[in-house]
């Protein structure tokens, strides 16, 4: 092995090699050498330096003086320390100052590297030269690999490199650039890092032979700007496409600092003709904000703009805004016209949680025509979604204060009813709970704690309440049936906007809880609470009856008004375990039974006693039938209870857990816990105040997971204990509830008034991966260990975590099936019936390890129809990704293939061909 540090001092060693190193004899003046100079440009040797010249066998004769003048002199403009090494031999030729260096080669100076099996050291031209050998069956080993700071440049044949200049000329060479790669057969680099290629291909697959390629007569790579090549052809497995530009420009910068033209995907759609689509600009303004602005426009008379903006601010906040409209008529000559003037508007918005505020937005509305015609129809689930909300708020908490405040601006719409909700604003001051009595040693009024509570909100609904004609019995239809039918709205346009703010609804609420925690006889918990609520409107319903239509008909009446009612309650909660022990050697060791019954005693008075004046005593027919009615009703806060309460109720939630007997490869005995019941709860009150109906319906919910948490289980069901009654009203037959057990009058034990059954599971191999029923158990566990309370809404929510489609495709998993069953029954009192069921399965298959199938479809057996379904194939094609999903049937009928870079700078690059819905029509 041969080191050398300095230049000339590995000369001297290398003269034991041959006596005319230097062109002359011992004892003759030596001629004047001249200035080594290095040229400007690279010039091809004159003589051949594949051979190596004849060196005698004499050893040379060298004095000192000479020796000490060699090792002083200065050779080119060298900065820094030089090393390289060989591992077969390091010959100098000091006639033509050059080094000649075989076998596992490599060459240092500064950020430079050189690595070959043969390298030649031109030391007067500043040069170096590489290539590779022929072994003895006449194969090319070692061919260059040269590197110059984060750049690398694998030689197929040889280079040559001026190490002044900083140029270089290869032949035949890969470099690497950002994600793509670059080959040329004669490449040429100048100084700054930028590369010329003749005849070269750009690709982002990193195999021999590619899957794919960018062929051009000429490329040019700027390093940390962009790659820009002349006319050019896309190659598929060396087969050229049709598919090319007279230019291309492709970034080769980080992501944050590429801007760029989008270029537009086209075709033909059967209602709107052809389209030129998604034909923009990229902005990258900054590191923090980038937008992409494009549209699109259809040959028989539509057209589209988009913008989509991304910002982030490290440890400050990130986001994004997105707003579409879009426009279409189609032409007179149409067989089924279709005209829209649609827009979409989103908005997030995410602070980093610092200091005492806090600023979030999440905000996703629009009309209801983009919903139904522009949505992608590759995006199956929101094109089924027919519910939007948006909230944009701000909260402080007032350091060294037990204050808190937040604003919100709120917003809800349902695409079916068209009814819209926006709450603006939606006003909180709330005061933390407060010990005033914590120094005392009594219990009960050392865990005394009151708190304060303001709320004030201003609604605008486009719902619309007739003032004449109420129907005094709305009330009582919509808490048996459990839910309102659809409501007459107004459109929410801008021309309707000052009728709809005429129309808002606002009001303000005060609430003042008092409780007190304590222990009673060792084993219980009690709870002492009170509750004081004043609303403020500055509205209220005079209601009045119109004998000449015989109808009852309702004014609002302007002015200040005051509810105040207040509730106080006692509650005592104890825990009881029971526990059943296996005899030994059983695989269930032993099951528990958790049992946690609450009693509770409530009292409120009756608000809607004539003297509260919150009630109004009005006739609401020709019979002379005189009814008790809200003055607030439908109003935002609501008004007082109606009626006495002194209920006793109860509430005894189970939980039954086994512990199983596990044996691992150890043969090791371990045991784990596996939920029989993860929780059985039974609730029911009993009213001492009134004079009917004092038993409440039995409400009962369960949930469990089988089969190792592969089944999720949900039921839950509304008992009334009351039995009804058939009256003849004319010439009309009316069912009510009456005052007496059913069991009394010989129907049973009551009524299923309501119930649900939600059955969701997943089957796969995988024993790591989590199935939506895991998923959706265990989001619900922390949601109730949190202390949330179950509804529809937390539902929806997990349900739609839970069951996310195919967001990502995981090839691990040969194949996966998810599957659900929901089952609603409501009955009302008048014996009007309603059921809907529901089968949902989706899931994926792996035909190999590069081919997945995934579907996703439904049942609706009360329709008796199939649902909305999806059929899609994905193949992964090493550097591409191919993407085909079909929707066979239904409102958004379509299909579409994609051929795509996995490389996120060529994410343009593709293949697509698409069959849009408004083809179905």
């Amino acid at each position: 092995m041969h080191y050398l540090t300095r230049a000339f001092l590995s000369l001297y060693t290398c003269t034991l090699f041959g006596p005319a190193v230097f062109g002359q004899e011992t004892g003759k003046s030596r001629a004047a050498e001249r200035e080594l100079t290095a040229p400007d440009t690279l010039i091809t040797p004159i003589q051949e330096v594949e051979e190596l010249p004849s060196l005698p066998d004499s050893i040379l004769q060298i004095s000192p003086e000479e020796l000490d003048s060699a090792i002083q002199q200065e050779i080119g403009d060298i900065t820094t320390t030089i090393n390289y090494y060989a591992e077969d031999s390091i010959v100098s030729d000091f006639r033509q100052n050059k080094v000649f260096l075989y076998k596992g080669a490599w060459f240092e100076y500064g950020n430079i590297r050189l690595d070959a099996d043969y390298i030649i050291i031109d030391w007067e031209n500043s040069e170096l030269y590489a290539s590779g050998l022929e072994d003895s069956t006449g194969v090319v080993q070692g061919t260059p690999v040269f590197k110059e700071g984060n750049s690398i440049y694998e030689i197929r044949r040889h280079m040559r490199y001026n190490f002044e200049s900083q140029k270089a000329l290869i032949s035949d060479v890969v470099t690497q650039q950002d994600e793509g790669l670059l080959r040329g057969e004669t490449v040429k680099k100048t100084k700054d890092g930028s590369v010329y290629l003749n005849k070269g291909f750009y690709t982002t697959c990193d195999l021999v032979e590619p899957h794919w390629h960018i062929s051009s007569s000429k490329i040019k790579s700027v390093r940390g700007k962009h790659v820009i090549s002349g006319p050019f052809n896309l190659y598929f497995n060396n087969i050229p496409t049709p598919l090319g530009l007279p230019f291309g420009v492709i970034p080769d910068t980080p992501e944050e600092k590429t801007s760029g033209i989008i270029f537009p995907s086209y075709g033909e759609e059967q209602r709107r003709g052809f389209f030129l689509r998604d034909f923009g600009y990229y902005f990258a303004f900054s590191d923090y904000i980038h937008t992409r602005v494009t549209g699109e426009i259809f040959s028989k008379g539509g057209y589209g703009l988009k913008t989509a903006s991304v910002y982030n601010k490290r440890y400050r906040f990130k986001g994004g805004l997105n707003i579409d409209y879009q426009k279409f008529q189609s032409p007179e000559t149409a067989e089924q016209p279709l005209e829209y003037d649609a827009f979409w508007f989103r908005w997030n918005h995410n602070p980093e949680t610092r200091g005492n505020s806090r600023f979030s937005a999440s905000a996703n509305f629009g009309t209801k025509s983009y919903n139904d015609n522009i949505l992608n129809p590759g995006n199956f689930q929101q094109n089924q979604q027919s519910d939007f909300s948006s909230n944009i708020s701000y909260s402080k908490t007032f350091t060294g204060t037990p204050f808190s405040m937040s604003a919100n601006l709120r917003h809800s719409q349902n695409q079916v009813t068209d009814e819209v909700n926006l709450l603006l604003p939606d006003v909180a001051v709330n005061m933390n709970r407060q010990n005033p009595f914590r120094n005392i040693q009594f219990e009960p009024l050392k865990t005394l704690n009151i708190a304060w509570n303001f709320n004030a909100q201003n609604s605008i609904n486009n719902r619309i309440t007739p003032e004449l004609g109420v129907d005094p019995d709305l009330q009582q239809q919509v808490e048996e049936l459990g839910q309102p039918t659809a409501p007459d709205v107004l459109p929410f346009t801008f021309a309707n906007l000052p009728q709809l703010l005429r129309d808002a609804d606002n009001g303000f609420r005060h609430t003042v809880p008092i409780s007190s925690n304590f222990s009673l006889f060792r084993f219980f918990t009690g709870t002492a609470s009170m509750n004081f609520t004043e609303i403020w409107y500055l509205d209220r319903i005079n209601y009045y009856y119109n004998p000449a239509e015989e109808r009852l008909d309702r004014i609002l009446e302007s002015g200040f008004n005051r509810i105040n009612y207040y509730n106080s309650s006692f509650n005592l909660a104890t825990n009881i375990y029971g526990f059943y022990t296996f005899k030994k050697g059983s695989k269930i060791e032993a099951i528990r039974h958790h049992m946690q019954p609450t009693f509770g005693f409530t009292s409120t008075p009756d608000f809607s006693d004539p003297r509260f004046g919150y009630y109004q005593e009005v006739q609401t027919n020709s019979d002379g039938r005189i009814q008790r009615l809200s003055r607030y009703q439908g109003f935002i806060y609501g008004g007082a209870p109606m009626g006495e309460a002194k209920a006793l109720s109860i509430n005894i939630r189970n939980v039954v857990e086994a512990k199983v007997r596990t044996e691992s490869d150890t043969a090791e005995v371990d045991t784990k816990k596996v939920p029989i019941l993860q929780t059985l709860n039974v609730s029911t009150s009993y009213n001492f105040a009134v004079d009917s109906f004092n038993l409440a319906p039995v409400n009962f919910n369960t949930r469990t997971s089988l089969f190792d948490k592969r089944l999720s289980v949900n039921l839950s069901a509304n008992f009334d204990p009351y039995a009804t009654q058939t009256f003849t009203n004319g010439e009309r037959q009316v069912t009510r509830r009456v005052n007496a057990f059913a069991w009394k009058r010989g129907q049973g034990l009551g009524t299923i008034r309501r119930a649900s059954l939600n059955l969701n599971g997943s089957i796969n191999p995988s024993k790591t991966e989590q199935s939506p029923a895991e998923v959706r158990d265990e989001l619900t566990n922390e949601f109730l260990n949190q202390g949330g309370q179950m509804n529809d809404f937390v539902e929806n929510e997990i349900n739609r975590i839970a069951n996310d489609p195919s967001q990502y495709i995981d090839w691990s998993i040969p194949w996966n099936m998810n599957f659900s069953y929901n089952l609603s029954y409501n009955k009302a009192a008048s014996g009007t019936t309603n059921i809907t069921q529901a089968i949902n399965v989706s899931g994926d298959l792996s035909l190999s390890d590069k081919w997945k199938i995934n579907f996703n479809s439904g049942y609706d057996v009360a329709a008796a129809r199939i649902t909305q379904t999806m059929i899609g194939i994905a193949r992964d094609l090493h550097c591409w990704q191919m993407n085909v999903n079909w929707v066979p049937f239904g409102r958004f009928t379509s299909y579409n293939i994609d051929i795509r870079v996995k490389s996120n700078i060529l994410r343009d690059l593709k293949v697509s061909r698409r069959r849009s819905f408004f083809d179905s029509f």
